[in-house]
């Protein structure tokens, strides 16, 4: 038995640190980076973000020296 899916087309996500030519994601900006963590305290895979693969590398580095210096939280409850 075969299934079909109804497929359509699926935009791709564009980067929005290369949209505002942003060179280096600061960790102090709390707000900002507190967009790409789910409501469980999980960072946004790139997948889902739809960020580029050297911004998703600054932005886990920079998410997790902010929880480290407690501007966010390891978990969000």
């Amino acid at each position: 038995m075969m299934s079909f899916r109804r497929t359509g087309f699926v935009r791709r996500k564009i980067c929005k640190f290369c949209l505002d030519s942003i060179d280096y994601i600061d960790y102090k900006d709390a707000k900002k980076l507190r967009g790409f963590i789910t409501d469980r305290g999980k960072i946004i895979p790139r997948r889902i973000s739809g960020n580029c693969a050297l911004h998703q590398r600054q932005l886990t580095t920079a998410i997790k020296r902010a929880r480290n210096i407690a501007l966010l939280p390891f978990t969000l409850q």
